[in-house]
């Protein structure tokens, strides 16, 4: 049974028609990817399905009681809170059981009455209910996963990028039965990623989500649905399939296509000969004759994007960094760093987030200076630098005047010809009567299309790209991609894309934190593959040693590191107050039975009750002082 159905939707925004009457279901347990272009509407329909944004027509429909949660693009937190307190103030079905409870516990405490009982068992189940006993340590957990761990950081002072990170961890939080993710690997590191897919896999969830990244579709996704020319098309199996399946579709579409426009030619020449009076037959092939240029009118398989941008000439001194140091609040960017760039090189840079990427592009570029050190940069060196925080179009320009105002109105290309503004804009995908659109109506991906357009038309030696692939279609990738593989001048990537990475890059500079970089020679899953190799070794190695210290004698036991203490749970903090509360009242009854037996004024029948009552009691008092210790040493 399907858990979302969707039925003849449509959407358009004044004259630009998005989708019209596209429909598909997701059933229970599916993982589905949503594949289009940019500007197609993609984001636009995963709004409609959380009941952000409303349809034209048509209708979405959910199974009665399910849960869903959706990752926005762009989420909204209260400013004035802390991470944890925003994350916590989600208002989910987990939460609320949790603050439900919490108000119960308290009021409890004080009216300790039959029907606060009640009340408290109810909460107690609701608990239960939703597996909330561990909720915070859970938020804990993933936060940082996520690189979120000061936790008491107040949101305002975030990124964008670290605010969807949070969004990222409350909707996993959540525990939905069906997730809707725009993006999720935006601004996270390639580490975080590989931990999301692995996390997704172990879930029994239902999952519809856009994303750029090809091998988390392939991981991930086992159903792909397309959203081309307003209409959908559905795949049955992961990327590769898609692809393949999808150029099969362009083709026949083509050649069908073609076959109309064929046809449709005799048949005009007979609508313009056939005499006004008509019968049945005649009406029938006019009917027939429109269904015809109806399929003769659909546009053919858009042209893909041309990169033939003109490269300046590089000479033989490209860029050499000589103990370059760098450090900021002490910490520790560069040590001491030292490389010389050569002609055709293709450098991959990885690391965390934090450990100084972005700052290391911008000291090549002069935007930062070096704390020591020396930066030579060559004469004939022109830098073409697409940055995460560099898309500053004016919002109020056109998109032609954009091109016109910041490169030329006519543009040579790489193959010696030149195009006018309009036809280089033609050939990013701009057609004309998209070029007069102005800069805030494009959706982010078409922001970011033309951002780049304006990065290589400059005509670059120096390639620099910061997360070029965030918020790109995959044809607008795949183009760019074919284009650096012939670029002939100096290219340097920082990219959490993994499959951009590895069909670009032929070594890496790792940052591994604390003004540490190493040099090695490969892509970057073949670095993947050391690191997981060297991470393998270790735990064996950590095995070896725990199994030989369980070999030794309790008094001899030594411990790598001292005992750390942790927090309560809630079900962890009522069984402790609980205790208390029990331990009282059995100490009151023991003492009761003491008396009694020592006065020995029972029967004999009795007194036997008494006393087996007692040693249950004793021992029921020895096993709940000895679980009370153990719950004191947590922090509350």
């Amino acid at each position: 049974m399907n858990l979302l159905s969707v039925e003849n939707i449509s959407k358009s925004y004044g004259e630009k028609q998005l989708f019209k009457q596209v429909g598909f279901g997701i059933m229970q347990g599916e993982k589905v990817a949503l594949i289009a272009r940019n500007g197609s509407g993609k984001s636009t329909l995963l709004r409609i399905l959380c009941g952000k944004d409303v349809a034209d027509e048509g209708k979405v429909t959910y199974r009665n009681g399910i849960k869903i949660s959706f990752l926005d693009q762009e989420p909204v937190f209260n400013e004035h809170l802390s991470i944890i307190e925003a994350v916590l103030a989600s208002e989910n079905e987990i939460s609320k059981a949790v603050k439900q409870y919490e108000k119960v516990i308290e009021e409890h405490n004080h009216r300790p009455d039959k029907e606060m009982s009640k009340e408290l068992a109810e909460a107690i189940g609701n608990m239960d209910k939703n597996d909330a006993w561990d909720y915070e340590s859970k938020v804990k957990q993933i936060l940082g996963r996520l690189g979120l761990t000061r936790l008491n950081q107040s949101v305002n002072t975030l990124s964008g990028g670290q605010k969807k990170r949070m969004a990222l961890a409350r909707v996993l939080i959540e525990n939905p039965d069906l997730l809707i993710m725009d993006e999720p690997t935006n601004h996270l590191d390639v580490d975080m990623i590989e931990w999301l897919e692995e996390y997704l896999q172990n879930k029994d969830l239902s999952l519809l989500l856009v994303t750029h990244d090809r091998y988390f579709l392939d991981n991930i996704c086992s159903r792909i649905i397309e959203l081309d020319n307003q209409t959908i098309y559905t795949y049955q199996g992961n990327y590769s399939y898609f692809l393949e399946k999808k150029s099969e579709r362009e083709f026949n579409s083509a050649r069908e296509v073609d076959k109309a426009r064929n046809l449709m030619r005799k048949e005009l020449e007979w609508i313009r000969r056939m005499p006004k009076a008509r019968g049945t037959k005649s009406k029938s092939r006019v009917d027939a004759f429109y269904e015809i240029k109806d399929k003769a009118s659909e546009k053919k398989q858009e042209k893909e994007i041309e990169l033939h941008v003109k490269m300046s000439r590089i000479g033989g001194k490209v860029l050499e960094m000589k103990k370059v140091y760098k450090s900021y609040d002490n910490i520790h960017l560069l040590k001491g760093f030292d490389y010389t760039f050569k002609t055709g090189e293709r450098i991959g840079i990885v690391g965390k987030n934090g450990v100084g990427k972005s700052t290391f592009l911008n000291l090549i570029i002069g935007k930062e200076q070096a704390d020591s050190g020396k930066i030579n940069v060559g004469e004939t060196i022109v830098f073409g630098y697409y940055s995460q925080s560099g898309l500053e179009l004016k919002e109020d320009k056109r998109v032609i005047e954009v091109v016109k105002d910041n490169i030329a109105d006519v543009i040579a290309l790489g193959d010696g010809t030149k195009v006018s503004a309009s036809q280089f804009l033609t050939m990013f995908q701009f057609p004309p009567e998209m070029q007069y659109t102005f800069v805030s109506k494009l959706s982010g991906g078409e922001k970011r299309r033309l951002y780049l357009l304006t990065i290589l038309v400059k005509n670059p030696n120096f390639l620099i790209l910061d997360e070029p692939t965030n918020d790109l279609d995959l044809l607008t990738l795949q183009t760019l991609e074919e284009f650096l593989l012939y670029f002939k001048g100096c290219l340097l990537i920082v990219s959490h894309d993994r499959y951009f990475m590895d069909k670009l890059v032929d070594h890496l500079l790792v940052f591994e934190g604390d003004g540490v970089v190493s040099d090695f020679t490969g892509n970057y899953r073949e670095w993947r593959l050391k690191t997981q190799l060297q991470e393998n070794l270790e735990k064996q190695k950590n095995q070896k040693i725990k199994s030989e210290k369980k070999s030794t004698t309790e008094e001899n036991k030594i411990y790598d590191e001292p005992v750390k203490t942790r927090k309560k749970t809630f079900k962890e903090k009522y069984e402790f107050e609980q205790i208390e509360k029990e331990l009282a009242d059995l100490e009151k009854e023991r003492e009761d039975l003491s008396e009694k037996l020592i006065q020995n004024n029972g029967k004999v029948e009795e007194l036997t009750l008494w006393s087996k009552r007692l040693a249950e009691i004793t021992e029921s008092i020895n096993n709940k002082e000895l679980r009370w210790l153990e719950l004191s040493e947590l922090d509350n």
